[in-house]
């Protein structure tokens, strides 16, 4: 890593389990735990960005929680929607099958494959599983794209040991 630090794109599941309720379900519990300590002790080693999508998002449901939710992402940079995003988005949606209810995790895809996002970051990660994953670094290869790393806060935090390590 070197001097600089990583990119990470916050998705928006990580707002939304940060800001919800705590869980009694311990897996859900966990991602919360794991989640806020990044964001809390760990976030300021990145350089986080956001989407006008994520923001899309984070402004539905219930009230009060929205407010939370962008509050939490008021002052990360707005990566700004390059003009060719609509198509690189639907190559996506289409080359991995993602249900029309998803279709906004293309763009999150696109949107860090255009502005060469070292991480997306989130917990949404089963449209874009292993096999996923492939076909996309493979698309990307076969037209000289960046692929961001796909992970959840517990993976990130792991890569961000090594960094330490090899520092």
């Amino acid at each position: 890593m070197g001097t600089s630090q990583s990119s990470v794109y916050i998705e928006t599941t990580i707002p939304s389990v940060i800001t919800s309720w705590p869980s009694q379900h311990v897996e859900t519990l966990f991602r919360q735990q794991i989640t806020t300590f990044f964001w809390e002790k760990e976030k300021h080693r990145c350089n986080l960005y956001v989407s006008n999508y994520v923001i899309e998002e984070c402004s539905k449901g219930d009230p009060e929680y929205v407010k939370k939710r962008l509050q939490l992402i008021e002052g990360i940079p707005v990566l700004n929607k390059p003009k060719d995003i609509d198509k690189l988005a639907l190559e996506y949606y289409k080359l991995l099958n993602i249900p029309t209810s998803a279709k906004t995790d293309s763009y999150h895809l696109a949107i860090c494959v255009a502005h060469n996002i070292d991480f997306l970051l989130s917990w949404n990660l089963k449209h874009c599983g292993q096999r996923s994953f492939l076909l996309m670094v493979e698309y990307n290869v076969k037209r000289g794209l960046h692929t961001p790393i796909l992970c959840n806060p517990s993976e990130l935090l792991l890569d961000m040991e090594s960094w330490t390590k090899t520092n």
